[in-house]
């Protein structure tokens, strides 16, 4: 038998949710692997090929579309959100069935959320904590991550999920709080505020591509930089970096009134993500390494 043609040599990497953290894996591996993004509509098909993609057409909330997924990609990379409403994730259960069908990739990483560890008053966390899903969205999630580390036993699959606080990056569409702070949105005081963690774009992008090549079979990954910060100070730095006024402080019996609902939720959940299985089994060396650096960085 004569020598493979190099499309069957390389690597073949699909990505399913490829938003923008998708396009940002592709542009890293463009050139490296044959790049693979599903899409549920045909406007992107143009845009996708031009950034080196091969478009395949199919959508999670129609199994039927997914049958051309079987033994397509070598690694795959399920960055798509859960399903809308429910309890479980019926998107992550279409992919799953259908990359069952013929040849399941080697390795499979998961975008999921720090969410699902729910409240934890502050605590620091690490990756052996028990998950404490608090909200519908952050269930579907863990639903999903168990589907995947199920196919990882049961079919051999080098499965990892990734666990993904807030996604930052001035090159992103909202991707810092430059327009909550023009706007003068309220923080809460000092006495009610709540530790959040971050990670920079290019860096979760980045862990995306180590934990295809480096994550350890039915491994969680926290994913986040090493920055310790209240919400309310992560505001007053990014104000003190864009030339802003700081924010205005209101206390939590308030905050129903005066703050947006997604942000409530955000505040509603406290925690310090221990980020050190990332360095030392991914190997990520971070970019950005607090929020500092990674506002500064211009888009």
């Amino acid at each position: 038998m004569g020598a493979l043609p190099a499309r069957f040599r390389r690597q073949r990497i699909l990505i399913v949710g490829c938003g923008d953290i998708g396009l940002r894996v592709a542009q890293r591996l463009r050139g490296r692997v044959q790049l693979i993004a599903l899409s549920s509509t045909a406007a992107r098909v143009g845009e996708l090929r031009g950034r080196g993609i091969q478009p395949l057409l199919g959508d999670l909330d129609q199994p039927d579309t997914l049958r051309r997924l079987a033994g397509i990609a070598t690694r795959v990379l399920h960055l798509a959100p859960p399903s809308a409403q429910g309890w479980h994730d019926a998107r992550t259960q279409a992919l799953v069935a259908a990359l069952r069908r013929r040849g399941a990739p080697s390795a499979l990483v998961y975008g999921s959320t720090s969410g699902v560890y729910g409240d934890c008053a502050g605590a620091w966390v690490s990756e052996t904590r028990n998950p404490r899903a608090d909200t519908p969205r952050a269930r579907r999630r863990l639903d999903a991550e168990r589907r995947i580390r199920f196919l990882g036993r049961s079919a051999g699959v080098r499965s990892s999920i990734l666990r993904i606080p807030g996604i930052y990056a001035a090159d992103r569409d909202g991707g810092t709080p430059r327009v909550r702070l023009l706007k003068g949105t309220p923080v809460l005081r000092a006495q009610d505020d709540v530790y959040t963690n971050h990670i920079h774009a290019n860096d979760l992008a980045r862990a995306c591509i180590s934990a295809l090549w480096r994550g350890r079979a039915q491994r969680v990954y926290n994913v986040n930089d090493d920055s310790q910060l209240k919400m309310g100070d992560y505001f007053d730095l990014a104000a003190d970096l864009y030339g802003l006024a700081r924010p205005p402080r209101v206390p939590r019996s308030t905050a129903d009134h005066a703050l947006p609902l997604m942000l409530l939720s955000f505040m509603s959940e406290s925690r310090r993500m221990d980020n050190r299985r990332m360095k030392l089994e991914l190997g990520l060396r971070l970019c950005f390494p607090t929020v500092r650096e990674g506002l500064r960085d211009p888009p």
